[in-house]
């Protein structure tokens, strides 16, 4: 696919955008590498060979008794020293990297839990005796994909939003407008607990929470740009012409207030990321146990006798928003008109 000419500019603008460049190629490294976090960090193996049999434990679930008939048909614990033995004297295992899951409590360690790091397990382990390296990884992804899942949704309602609010103004802009002052005001972190009491809050309830309240966020901008966009000649002509409104809207003024929302989609992302970890922080956002770098900072403020915990979760956090910050910055600079490429 061929780039416009105003595309190229825009590229070359953000490819000499250093900072932003590189940022934005580490952080999709490091989230391609999360994404296959099982494949990395499980205290499953990867490949059994067993009887001339072939078994990926990483992607199936297997019986003890599959590896053998003296043991019970029950789901298979690879991490138990009888089963590795069996497997081993009639095949072998492929291990990951990281021979731990998120969950897993490591066994026969150094020191009582919470652990230092040392060859075993890199990053230490948390007070409950589990490995932080995995957790990290585990936890880097689902609030990744927690933030982009809570950007995509909500920028598309609040685009959806923002549009009709400028392109019709009059009575339709104030009425929205209202709603909006009132609906933003709304306790939100109040709600959460109540909803807490009620149900817990899983990925999916937490995303659907946070959308009803998060969409607000691009609605002025998109409306500012309607609003302009709507008395140019070009919007004037196209309704002149008999295109339909959702056609004007789509087609021709759209596209233009896009590039304002490009500008603005990082820093929303990096929002959107800093409050699952807030939220798991304070105790109001995955269950208990599961893998989150807002945990990670709770063990670190419960354990400071633990520095590596603190260390870990301040380096992750603050590296993860600064490449997005630095990636939001290049994305600027590339929608800005009056920025020229060397």
């Amino acid at each position: 696919m061929r780039l416009s000419p105003l595309n190229r500019r825009r590229l070359a603008i953000f490819c000499q955008h250093r900072r932003g460049f590189w940022s934005f190629w580490i952080f999709l490294a490091l989230f391609l590498f999360c994404l296959g976090a099982e494949f990395v960090a499980n205290d499953r193996p990867l490949i059994i060979s067993y009887n001339g049999k072939h078994y990926f434990p990483v992607l199936f679930d297997y019986s003890e008794d599959t590896f053998g008939s003296e043991f019970l048909p029950t789901e298979a614990d690879y991490t138990d020293p009888d089963v590795q033995k069996a497997i081993n004297s009639r095949g072998w295992m492929i291990w990951p990297a990281i021979p731990f899951s998120y969950n897993t409590s490591v066994k026969n360690l150094s020191s009582p839990a919470p652990s230092p790091p040392d060859w075993r397990n890199l990053l230490g382990t948390d007070d409950q005796g589990r490995d932080v390296l995995a957790r990290v990884i585990y936890g880097f992804r689902i609030s990744v994909l927690f933030g982009f899942s809570l950007t995509a949704i909500s920028s598309i309602v609040g685009i959806a939003a923002g549009a009709v609010q400028g392109f019709y103004g009059g009575a339709v802009d104030l009425l929205f407008q209202r709603f909006i002052e009132i609906w933003s005001g709304m306790p939100r972190l109040f709600l959460l607990i109540i909803l807490g009491s009620i149900i817990t809050p899983g990925f999916w309830v937490l995303l659907i929470f946070l959308l009803v309240f998060s969409w607000m966020s691009l609605t002025g901008v998109v409306r500012a740009e309607f609003l302009r966009g709507r008395n140019l000649d070009y919007a004037r002509a196209a309704k002149a012409l008999g295109v339909s409104d959702i056609g004007v809207m789509w087609r021709h003024i759209l596209p233009n207030a896009m590039a304002a929302v490009l500008s603005f989609l990082p820093f929303t992302l990096s929002d959107s990321v800093t409050v699952l970890s807030t939220l798991d922080f304070l105790g109001f956002g995955l269950p208990p146990g599961s893998p989150s770098l807002g945990d990670l900072v709770a063990q670190g403020k419960n354990n400071l006798q633990a520095p590596w915990l603190g260390i870990t979760s301040f380096v992750v956090l603050g590296g993860v928003l600064t490449l997005l910050i630095f990636i939001g910055e290049a994305v600027r600079d590339a929608f800005d008109p009056r920025r020229i490429p060397k």
